[in-house]
């Protein structure tokens, strides 16, 4: 095999890895904002508080996404 091929492999496979690694995040925010709106159900009068903690959640696990798809580009893998 030549080496043209071995990049082609990994590129794909990086590809499918992004991709997968986005599955991680998704379902943290989903679960997130599923609490947030149990707890807001069972005490409405802490929704502006629970509101701004599930902000902060989602934006943490974004945050993990967004260094997933950036580190690639960093150190040039």
């Amino acid at each position: 095999m030549d080496t043209t091929t071995l990049a082609e492999i990994n590129g794909n496979i990086a590809t499918v890895g992004y991709g997968l690694a986005t599955i991680g995040p998704g379902v943290g925010i989903g679960i997130i904002a599923g609490k947030t709106v149990e707890a807001m159900a069972r005490q409405p009068e802490m929704a502006g508080r629970l509101q701004t903690t599930m902000f902060l959640g989602i934006a943490f696990a974004e945050v993990l996404a967004f260094i997933g798809i950036a580190t690639p580009f960093i150190f040039g893998a």
